[in-house]
């Protein structure tokens, strides 16, 4: 079972970035949510998130605590 509020960073041979997140509680959720987009940023190219299907994901709630502020998950 995952834990929460992990960051795992590897680096693929093709020089790929790989970042794994388990689940993020809600005080730390924004400043990870900056972080990996900072990271993002800086390291250049194409992002591309994809779901983990091994984490309960609470859609509704995360869509009612983040979408007033424009905050994504997409």
């Amino acid at each position: 079972m995952p834990g929460t509020d992990n960051i795992e960073f590897s680096i693929l041979e093709d020089g790929t970035i790989k970042i794994t997140t388990d689940k993020v509680s809600m005080p730390n959720h924004v400043n990870a949510e900056q972080f990996l987009r900072a990271v993002s940023q800086l390291a250049g190219g194409k992002t591309t998130r994809v779901r983990r299907v091994d984490v309960h994901h609470n859609l509704q709630r995360v869509l009612n605590d983040h979408e007033k502020d424009g905050h994504t998950h997409n």
